[in-house]
């Protein structure tokens, strides 16, 4: 499964986030409580963490009685594969359509059109 075809829904990426986040293999109960904020019960988190282990986004190994569960691919990865997914599939391929209609939109400030503009010219 390419990084494009992970679909994460917002609660998994919640979890993720805190998984990325922290950078060490953790249990559900530690995951648990990074997230208590959200009101989910445990059985809750387990789900979650079981669905993304199916989706072959997280390892799950045990140790103990424990399940130790370690994300098998980076934010960065992630990231990377859902740009590629709008991109595609939002604006025809276009790489140049999605940044114009940031700008268009207004979504990107001065400081961020200097930075890329700057990744920009380090790129030609």
């Amino acid at each position: 499964m390419t990084n494009e075809a992970v679909s994460l829904t917002k609660a998994e990426a919640e979890i993720m986030r805190e998984i990325w986040k922290a950078d060490v293999p953790m249990t559900a109960a530690e995951v648990g409580r990074l997230v208590e904020d959200r009101g989910w019960k445990r059985t809750t988190v387990a789900t979650f963490l079981a669905k993304l282990v199916e989706k072959g986004v997280l390892t799950a190994e045990r140790r103990g009685r424990a399940l130790y569960y370690t994300a098998k691919i980076s934010q960065k990865e992630y990231k990377r594969g859902q740009t590629h997914r709008l991109i595609r599939t939002v604006f025809g391929g276009s790489a140049r359509e999605l940044v114009a209609a940031l700008a268009e939109e207004g979504s990107l400030t001065g400081e961020d059109i200097a930075e890329l503009r700057e990744i920009f010219n380090k790129e030609e």
